[in-house]
């Protein structure tokens, strides 16, 4: 009889086993990715299109899978250029938005604001307990005027940089997120169509309120000196739209970045996120870029978009188990 010897593989202790660490060259590439975005920022501006952001978080990428092979690096262009496009479609059509014949809404948002809030206009009671004399938008502001600068241009990298923190190390969760992402632009699009309304800086420039509203929103970047760094939103630009306030479209897309952190982290302090929109629905209406009613509408856009996401991947989760 031939004797039979188990082989036993011997496994080194944990306390020998060789710790894990990032590579030295990955930081060393985000710093430089780092560097480079700061002095773009300082010369250039804010990137704010789709394609300026898009190539940036595709340097981060690189940045951070500085060793990978160049295929991991195209896969971004191969996964994200379906969501570039219709970004970038969404765009340019908004800026159409008030061009279709149908008329643009001015005073609807006024009543209901001084409705809510017994005859004062929460934009021009906001600058004028906050903004000083005179509140224009190259007059000095505050620290607060710095958040709210802050704040508002975060709305044009937060949720992308979101989806690509979770395409990086989450890829299950960022198609849903995506989903919801693209979802929230083009019912703002749908909104801006259907309902044109101005913002209370372009009421207050044409006549329509009794007390000023100033468009003061790049003013607390301009008090850091990055004047340069603040986004353009003059009447001549070639996208966006001055009367597409209806709704928020940085309130919904912060409350639908709170919103699905919240409904995907365990921890109790997934709350805090709820901050974000309440400080972005803050500025939005001191900077007299939005009224409450648009606030309120952003909430209530969020939500909409994240129920009817739900209800559609519960429901292809039925297919798919009801088709095995």
């Amino acid at each position: 009889m031939t004797e039979r010897h188990d082989t036993v593989t011997e496994v080194p202790p944990a306390s020998v086993a060789t710790p894990t660490r990032r590579p030295l060259w990955r930081w060393i590439a985000v710093g430089v990715f780092a560097v480079a975005l700061a002095l773009w920022i300082v010369r250039e501006g804010f990137p704010t299109d789709p394609i300026a952001i898009f190539a940036w978080l595709w340097l981060l990428t690189i940045a951070w899978q500085i060793d990978a092979p160049p295929r991991e690096h195209l896969a971004f262009a191969r996964d994200w250029w379906p969501a570039l496009a219709l970004l970038m479609g969404y765009m340019y059509s908004r800026g159409l938005a008030d061009n279709l014949g149908v008329p643009v809404h001015v005073t609807s948002a006024i009543r209901f604001d001084e409705w809510l809030f017994g005859g004062t206009l929460p934009s021009a009671a906001l600058q004028k307990a906050w903004c000083g004399d005179p509140c224009t938008w190259g007059s000095h502001g505050s620290w607060y005027d710095t958040v709210f600068a802050t704040t508002y241009y975060s709305h044009f990298v937060v949720g992308l940089s979101v989806a690509v923190a979770l395409w990086l190390r989450n890829r299950d969760l960022w198609l849903p997120y995506m989903r919801r992402y693209i979802g929230l632009n083009l019912l703002g699009l749908a909104c801006y169509i259907a309902y044109p309304l101005a913002p209370p800086w372009w009421a207050s420039e044409h006549g329509y309120l009794s007390e000023p509203v100033s468009r003061i929103t790049s003013r607390g970047w301009d008090t850091i000196g990055l004047q340069s760094a603040r986004l353009d939103l003059g009447p001549d630009m070639l996208v966006g739209n001055a009367v597409a306030a209806m709704p928020s479209l940085h309130t919904a897309m912060a409350t639908m970045i709170a919103l699905f952190g919240i409904t995907r982290l365990h921890h109790p302090a997934r709350w805090l996120l709820l901050l974000y929109p309440a400080l972005m629905s803050v500025t939005l209406v001191y900077t007299g870029e939005h009224y409450v009613l648009d606030v309120l509408a952003g909430y209530c856009a969020a939500g909409i978009v994240m129920l009817a996401a739900s209800a559609w991947e519960r429901w292809r989760a039925a297919q798919a188990i009801a088709n095995t």
